[in-house]
């Protein structure tokens, strides 16, 4: 019988921190080196690239996007310490897991009224699975999604949102009052990937409207409303990046010190932008028939 390796086994234990401060200072941490831990330089393997969980075959969403996004691993399986001993397998000995999170629902009772359910948010480890050996798995083909593929996907899915955007403008920009979207030329683009992360920052803002999501926006570049919404439309198309195969840019690197002043200041504050982040995407692909 194989032995728990020490690393992996501690690891597996729930933090005593407070988990938002927890997860608040891995993202510090990133912007203290200047840059954005959401933005990867690489994409995950496979034509289903999405980070995901090796056993359920759920995707991960929201924080967790970013909380695993600053791992240095292509292929985009997780697995429990306890799920690595399910697949026939274990974790590597001296391997350090990656904490992510998740809300467990908790029931209060008081007597005399309805009982009320809140959400208690929890710590719990993960491990790639190369950092694993001897897992039954399915080998994960090394091929990203062909580009025509991607970019058919990335056409249809911002196609079927209803969005109105504008090529030729010269600037990438949401326009409120004329509620459309504005973009430069195809051709005034690197690649379609930098066009398409561009384009995912300026939908999230488009889902911000007083006749969709309805997000306050702040008034003027540099207000802190507005430094928040910059932040919810960077991890909108951060999601969007991951979900569709696609090289991330970081779209307003000024507001990275306004960002990393303000988790500093509430360690809520990165799960706010990526809630509202998170509900924008789930809006946008219920609207455009994407499961």
């Amino acid at each position: 019988m194989t032995s728990t390796p020490k690393a992996a086994r501690q690891g597996s234990n729930p933090s005593k921190r407070d988990p938002y401060q927890a997860v608040t200072d891995r993202i510090v941490a990133a912007l203290e080196k200047g840059v954005a831990p959401w933005v990867r330089p690489w994409r995950s393997l496979g034509a289903a690239g999405a980070l995901r969980n090796a056993v359920s075959d759920r995707a991960y969403n929201g924080i967790n996007v970013l909380l695993l996004g600053l791992e240095p691993y292509t292929d985009p399986r997780y697995v429990t310490f306890k799920q690595a001993r399910q697949l026939g397998g274990h974790v590597r000995k001296g391997e350090h897991g990656t904490q992510i999170v998740f809300w467990k629902m908790l029931k209060r009772s008081v007597e005399g009224e309805p009982d009320k359910t809140f959400p208690m948010l929890r710590l719990y480890t993960v491990f790639n699975v190369a950092q694993c050996e001897e897992l039954e798995l399915a080998e994960l083909s090394t091929d990203p999604l062909p580009e025509p593929e991607r970019d058919g996907a990335c056409e249809r899915f911002m196609t079927g949102t209803g969005a109105d955007v504008r090529y030729g403008r010269g600037q990438a920009f949401y326009d409120r009052i004329g509620d459309f979207i504005g973009l430069p030329d195809r051709s005034a683009f690197k690649d379609a990937g930098a066009l398409y992360a561009t384009a995912f920052h300026e939908l999230t803002h488009w889902t911000g409207s007083t006749d969709r999501l309805d997000r306050t926006k702040g008034k003027r570049f540099g207000d802190d409303a507005y430094a928040f919404e910059e932040l919810v439309a960077e991890l909108g198309s951060a999601f969007l990046c991951q979900r569709f195969q696609v090289d991330g840019t970081l779209q307003h690197a000024a507001y990275l010190a306004n960002w990393r002043k303000a988790l500093k200041n509430d360690s809520r504050f990165i799960f706010s932008a990526a809630s509202y982040a998170r509900r924008a995407c789930e809006w946008m692909y219920e609207r455009a028939g994407i499961g």
